[in-house]
């Protein structure tokens, strides 16, 4: 199964061409042997797994998993809220505030996009990411609680919260099946997203002060539903990624990928549902 989600792209695309997982050293046809075709952490043929060249293989745990995750996202949350009370949004400050957390976006941005094609995850990457997009996130959420709708930020990370249990009950109970097609459709649905989001910036910035007129309205709603779904899709993709990376004994230090990509997921999750909240509180 092969992720649209580029940082678990390399963690086995044809595991579930029929469904069905093998386990680590046996082969698709059921034989002990060589199983790198089905297991991206096997030894490649021909190599001895016994070499030095070989890496640490102690194997990742979902303990692992949860610790980094919790480390990941509580970065995010304290520079989210010391940006939110260091970097006020008044009027004598608000340029200076906004001008800090679209640097800081655009930092984590490229941590991000540095981390996705690094062969090996970096904790201090994926550490300096969570970093700077909560101080991205911390004036954001400051400034629309403070101008738009009051408390609406509390609200919106109780969303994240139900939507990730909601996802998670659902992929446990095998309601949501995470296979070929699935991927197909989100990535599917996640390009045609994308597009419509350039359309409107473009159109934004070209005459058309409210662009395709998803900020406001029942078509804002509906498109920022539509984000939180696809964010519901990813975080799918995620918990699948996840589940077989522990299954076929992936190294202990691929934890951190794990972290980064559901950090990355959750942190879509939390700004499409304050887009939806701040919408419909502004409309009523």
């Amino acid at each position: 199964m092969k992720s649209s989600n580029p940082i678990f792209s390399r963690w086995g695309a044809a595991r579930d061409a029929a469904s069905t997982r093998h386990p680590v050293g046996v082969t698709a046809a059921g034989r002990p042997g060589s199983d790198y075709a089905i297991n991206p952490y096997a030894p490649a043929p021909g190599t001895d797994p016994n070499t030095d060249a070989q890496v640490d293989r102690t194997a990742m745990t979902l303990d692992d998993v949860v610790v980094r995750t919790a480390t990941t996202l509580g970065t995010v949350a304290l520079t989210a809220v010391l940006s939110w009370l260091l970097l006020p949004v008044d009027e004598a400050n608000i340029n200076r505030s906004y001008g800090i957390a679209l640097g800081a976006a655009v930092v984590a941005f490229v941590l991000s996009m540095i981390q996705a094609v690094r062969r090996t995850p970096s904790p201090a990457l994926i550490l300096g990411y969570a970093a700077f997009e909560g101080v991205f996130l911390g004036v954001i959420s400051s400034a629309t609680s403070t101008y738009i709708a009051p408390g609406v930020v509390v609200q919106a990370v109780l969303g994240t919260f139900a939507v990730s249990a909601g996802v998670l009950v659902a992929y446990r109970m095998r309601w949501i099946r995470v296979d070929r097609k699935f991927v197909g459709f989100v990535a599917a649905a996640t390009a045609g997203f994308m597009l419509l989001l350039v359309a409107d910036l473009l159109f934004s910035a070209f005459g058309a002060g409210n662009g395709l007129g998803f900020h406001s309205g029942g078509l804002g709603i509906v498109f920022g539903g539509i984000g939180v779904l696809l964010g519901a899709c990813f975080l799918a993709l995620d918990f699948r990624q996840v589940e077989d990376a522990v299954a076929y004994g992936a190294p202990r230090e691929e934890a951190w990928l794990a972290a980064f990509g559901l950090t990355a997921t959750l942190v879509w999750i939390y700004l499409e549902v304050l887009r939806v909240l701040t919408i419909f509180s502004s409309d009523t």
